[in-house]
């Protein structure tokens, strides 16, 4: 498993007053499936943070935006780990509409203890589910630090 993807529509409140998407909201949108990606390998964010005390804060992230999306576009969201850190990841996102690509970006996540607030190195049990998802090179090489 390396690629993850998730459709969302565009909708009404996503939009500023001309019904182009409002880049907060697709933030906000990216936050989502983010949030999705770690139930998806068997992660939670009601267990990650609320059981095991552990927090996934974006510390990095650029977008670059090349064609606006309207009210009602429905959106794919296609996920890749692109790297597993010892306390951090790096993950890859294209989202697409109908006629290609829309936006992207790049993010990088860090493991953190929400008990005293410092990075953490990925618990032995989450870092196997995410180099099991990591991204596979072409030359068939993983990309872990």
């Amino acid at each position: 498993m390396s690629r993850f993807s998730f459709e969302r529509e565009l909708r009404f409140g996503d939009c500023d007053p001309s019904g182009i998407a409002y880049f907060p909201s697709y933030l906000d949108m990216l936050n989502g499936v983010v949030e999705e990606f770690w139930a998806t390998i068997g992660f939670p964010w009601q267990e990650l943070i609320t059981v095991r005390k552990i927090g996934t804060p974006t510390v990095h992230l650029d977008c670059d935006f090349s064609v606006p999306s309207l009210f009602g576009d429905r959106l794919t969201f296609e996920l890749r780990i692109k790297r597993v850190g010892r306390a951090s990841l790096q993950l890859g996102h294209v989202i697409s509409g109908s006629d290609g690509a829309r936006w992207t970006a790049n993010q990088i996540l860090a493991a953190t203890s929400l008990v005293d607030r410092r990075a953490i190195p990925w618990p032995d049990d989450v870092r196997a589910a995410l180099v099991k998802g990591l991204e596979i090179a072409a030359d068939g090489a993983r990309s872990i630090a």
